[in-house]
């Protein structure tokens, strides 16, 4: 018997390209930037008057004396100044039927433009039942019956400090 001569194994062709890659660009190094002292531009609520702690009373003397006026009920105010980062004081109402949701906040907005305090926001829907006023500093929840009593907000802060009503006014 003849031994087999072992097969050659041959590798792959290459297949040759008539393109060639694009040679890659160099980029530069970035400059040295040079930090001055930045220009003073004023805070977009420069020009609003925000309530400072001592001269909260001042604005809620007139959104307790406004909302009293129109008859709301159960008036809370809680210092959450200590609890909240979003705001010092909430103003808790309730409003017996949704006209007379709408007439508060109307009487509201009118005491606050009187102080010339900025209104950040109102949240208000038809029908729901609840008006949420955002000042910044001061935040008011208008409630009707049945919706103070589902939220509890009163309970959910109940480390805040609730302020007697009879001193604002």
């Amino acid at each position: 018997m003849k031994a087999s001569k072992p097969k050659k194994t041959t590798a792959p062709k290459k297949v040759a390209t008539s393109k060639k890659a694009p040679a890659l660009k160099k980029i530069p190094a970035p400059k040295k930037v040079v930090v001055s002292k930045p220009a003073k531009v004023a805070a977009p609520r420069a020009t609003v008057k925000r309530v400072a702690k001592n001269a909260a009373p001042a604005v809620l003397k007139k959104i307790v004396a406004a909302l009293d006026d129109k008859k709301a009920e159960n008036l809370q105010v809680l210092d959450v100044s200590e609890l909240s980062s979003l705001t010092n004081y909430l103003v808790l109402g309730t409003a017996n039927s949704d006209p007379h949701l709408r007439a508060l906040r109307v009487e509201l907005e009118k005491a606050i433009d009187s102080e010339k305090v900025k209104i950040l926001g109102i949240d208000t829907s038809k029908g729901s039942g609840w008006t949420v006023v955002d000042m910044f500093d001061v935040m008011v929840h208008l409630f009707t019956p049945e919706n103070r009593d589902k939220y509890r907000l009163e309970l959910l802060w109940r480390d805040a400090k609730t302020l007697p009503i009879e001193s604002f006014r």
